[in-house]
């Protein structure tokens, strides 16, 4: 059902700025404006025309107290945002004036807007589909260029096109066969068995490239995850600092000091990357430290990259060797730290231990030649410096050296997953991916029921369950849980 209220909220965010919005939307949003706004000129909101904006100031006429000066914008329905009456009142960014409107408004008719609503309001007044209202999210959360082009590709309804174009010949398919069923004496020219296999098998392989997309898609939602990795005191929290070229972690002497994982987005020629700083990993009887070990190793086997931070200063420990070995599978990079300080012996540990892992270049290595001097052969030759300078690297991340060489190699390691120049509609919701799944696994269910001559009744259901599958991404088919769980993740303002 749509509501016939007016909601109110503070659209920008909170903190001071030279502007802040309070927004209605509503039947009577411009009626509630109206008893709070006071033009100088003696106008009325009521009679301005649809967007314009009025310059006056906001009252508590309970006081006739002046809160604030004002800028007020006035969207008449339709052509709004939520295809509601529209008000945005423009007043000082602080919070004080910002709550003092947003309670007058209250005061007078509105009721607090719930998290989302607007856009919900734009769903359900048929202004955006299902899938346009999440892109309003995926915009206003996009880290990248290319993150932020995609929401906006979807938010201008590419992906709704695609899927109700899917949805189109899925029901054309319906049609026919739910005419056999219902009309099987009557002489109706119907598509025949062979030309129904074609068309679901076409529409599969549309759905199967949706699918495949998907993987790059959440790439550029979420971000490459890349965990920070090691034993306590080798420089995690400085490397993070390092690469974000502020102190967001906290750096000592004494090892342990991170005990929690810290997330930090950093964008690398385009590429989204969502650094995890996590724990140093030891044997420990500290509860929290213990804690803090689990959720590293959790944070790791779960990332797309890992970044395993040896102290180079220091022979190769246990712990070190235990860190590394708990990598195995990972698209890892090596990075010894402290190039400044750095032993052969620790370069020449690692080159013997681990040579397969990582298959990207290494851009300059300072300690080739030490290494090479401590490993070489009677030809001149060094077999192992090969792989060990293909997947390690030395920096020191207190003085900044070689950080953006590292830089540089988590690109190339992650650039298979990553195309600047993409074809094709892409998929970057996981609520989307499970719906295409659904329908994807339906269709294949009709067609092995078509091939297997099962009854008509069975084949159809399987196409109208494909057909719903498709129909819960752009909001033709949906429950209020679906609305509720999707726009609680907005901000209240939007």
């Amino acid at each position: 059902m749509i509501p016939d209220d007016t909601i109110a909220a503070i659209s920008t965010p909170a903190g001071e700025g030279g502007i802040g919005i309070v927004r209605l939307s509503g039947k009577d949003a411009i009626k509630i404006a109206d008893r709070l706004f006071h033009s100088p000129k003696g106008k009325a909101l009521s009679d301005s025309a649809s967007h314009r904006i009025i310059y006056g100031f906001i009252k508590d006429t309970s006081t006739n107290e002046t809160v604030d000066e004002a800028l007020v914008s006035i969207m008449r329905s339709p052509n709004t945002y939520t295809r509601e009456d529209v008000v945005e009142i423009n007043c000082h960014g602080g919070m004080s004036p910002l709550k003092d409107v947003l309670e007058l408004a209250v005061k007078n008719g509105a009721r607090l807007a719930e998290p989302g609503e607007f856009t919900k309001r734009a769903f359900l007044n048929g202004r955006l589909d299902l899938s346009e209202a999440e892109a309003v999210l995926d915009l206003i959360r996009a880290k990248t260029d290319e993150s932020r082009r995609i929401a906006l590709e979807q938010l201008r309804g590419r992906l709704s096109e695609k899927i109700l174009n899917l949805r189109e010949q899925i029901t054309k398919i319906c049609v026919f066969i739910e005419a056999y069923i219902d009309f099987p004496e009557e002489d109706i020219e119907l598509a025949s068995k062979k030309e129904i296999i074609e068309s679901a098998a076409a529409i599969l392989k549309e759905l199967e490239s949706l699918l495949k997309s998907y993987d790059e898609g959440r790439f550029f939602r979420e971000g490459l995850a890349a965990a920070i990795v090691g034993k306590p005191n080798v420089g995690k929290s400085s490397l993070l600092n390092a690469l974000l070229q502020r102190d967001r972690a906290i750096v000592t002497d004494t090892p342990g000091t991170t005990r929690d994982t810290i997330e930090e987005y950093l964008n690398i020629n385009g590429l989204p990357l969502r650094i995890i700083d996590t724990a140093g990993i030891r044997e420990s009887h500290d509860m929290a430290e213990k804690e803090g070990v689990k959720r590293s190793i959790r944070a790791m086997e779960d990332a797309d990259l890992v970044m395993a931070v040896i102290d180079g200063s220091e022979p190769l420990k246990d712990e070190d060797i235990e860190v590394l070995g708990k990598t195995k599978g990972k698209n890892t990079i090596i990075v010894i730290n402290k190039s400044d300080l750095i032993r052969a012996e620790v370069l020449k540990s690692v080159a013997d231990r681990f040579t397969n892992k990582v298959s990207f270049p290494l851009v300059g290595n300072p300690s080739e030649e030490r290494l090479r001097a401590s490993r070489s052969d009677k030809s001149g030759s060094n077999s192992a410096l090969s792989s060990y300078s293909s997947r390690v690297i030395n920096i020191s991340a207190a003085k900044g050296d070689g950080i953006e060489e590292l830089k540089e190699i988590i690109f190339q390691s992650s650039v298979k997953n990553w195309k600047k120049q993409r074809e094709g509609v892409i998929v970057t919701n996981l609520r989307h991916k499970i719906a295409i799944q659904a329908a994807y696994d339906s269709l294949k269910n009709a067609l092995e029921a078509i091939e297997t001559d099962k009854p008509l009744e069975i084949i159809a259901i399987e196409f109208r369950d494909a057909l719903d599958r498709l129909g819960e991404i752009v909001g033709a088919v949906t429950t209020d849980d679906i609305l509720n769980r999707i726009f609680s993740d907005f901000c209240i303002g939007k």
